[in-house]
């Protein structure tokens, strides 16, 4: 198909949010642009739960649906390329990707997603995603009243463990360190029967991501089969931030309800702009998202 001199919106990443939004504005008729690099963050994850219709498929296997049902509309493009730059232009935006071509589109849609920065434990990445878990309502019922740690400490450690206690009552937390839990946050945890675990993890034993021990600096151990973390994370690309793009306290681009950025034309969906990551979600978000651009355009031209 050839491509348009400039494409209504182009959306940079191809992830579930991304292709939500583009199968909402081919419905449309809007000629788009969708720029994907491939490499989502939940690549490790075994399978994907919670999202109706869905349940228990892989990540890969509901993206290659996703994309072959996206397809099927005729003015929404793909391209596999890393976006690294966004410019203003007369009617809109500009976009460079990796190889130094260039695109333009009127309105710009940022579904690119957060990266997890890792704690340098051995073990750790490996098994995030499989068993070093972000998400109870994504995966906590495949690991329902097993052993299971938090990977945390003071606030964090605690707001954890009254969530995932839900789930288990062998539950233990792992402040991988000194414990800076309140007197009175403690207390409430022992009541609990929540133990906290001061020492500091020098590895976990895992099989293929699936964790089976913690070792500890001290040289003792502890058995495990599902750990849950909140890790800190930067956002996938910083071209929102450079376009002018304001971040919330926590992290993640600010949008309204109508999914718009504090930059006008610039929209974001999807795990950039969300603690709540699942999939369901993403692709709600995308939906809105894509009806929210296509309502902008008709605003502006009718």
């Amino acid at each position: 198909m050839k491509q348009p001199a400039i494409f209504d919106v182009i959306i940079i990443g191809g992830s579930y949010a991304g292709l939500a939004a583009a199968m909402a504005l081919g419905r449309a008729l809007r000629n788009v642009l969708v720029i994907d690099s491939g490499s989502p963050c939940n690549k490790q994850t075994p399978h994907s739960h919670n999202f109706l219709t869905n349940d228990g498929k892989t990540p890969e296997e509901i993206a290659r649906l996703a994309k072959q049902q996206v397809r099927m509309y005729s003015s929404v493009s793909f391209l596999e390329g890393l976006a690294t730059a966004c410019f203003k232009t007369e009617r809109g935006f500009g976009v460079q990707i990796h190889n130094g071509e260039e695109f333009t589109a009127r309105k710009l849609v940022f579904a690119t997603g957060i990266r997890d920065i890792m704690p340098s434990i051995p073990g750790f990445a490996e098994s995030w995603g499989i068993s070093v878990l972000h998400c109870p309502y994504c995966h906590g019922y495949e690991v329902r009243h097993q052993q299971t740690g938090i990977f945390a400490n003071g606030d964090t450690a605690y707001e954890l463990s009254s969530l995932i206690s839900n789930w288990t009552n062998n539950l233990t937390v792992y402040t991988n360190g000194k414990s800076t839990l309140t007197e009175q946050q403690q207390t409430k945890l022992t009541a609990h029967s929540i133990k906290i675990i001061e020492s500091e993890i020098s590895k976990l034993e895992n099989i293929n991501g699936y964790i089976q021990n913690i070792l500890f600096t001290n040289g003792t151990n502890a058995s495990l089969r599902a750990m849950y973390a909140r890790l800190p994370f930067v956002q996938h690309t910083s071209i929102p931030q450079e376009s002018g793009c304001e971040l919330t306290q926590e992290g993640y681009i600010k949008i309204d309800p109508a999914h718009r950025t504090t930059v006008y034309g610039l929209y974001a969906c999807g795990d950039n702009t969300t603690r709540i990551r699942t999939v369901a979600n993403a692709v709600s978000m995308g939906t809105t998202t894509g009806l929210m651009v296509n309502k902008e355009l008709i605003e502006e031209d009718f």
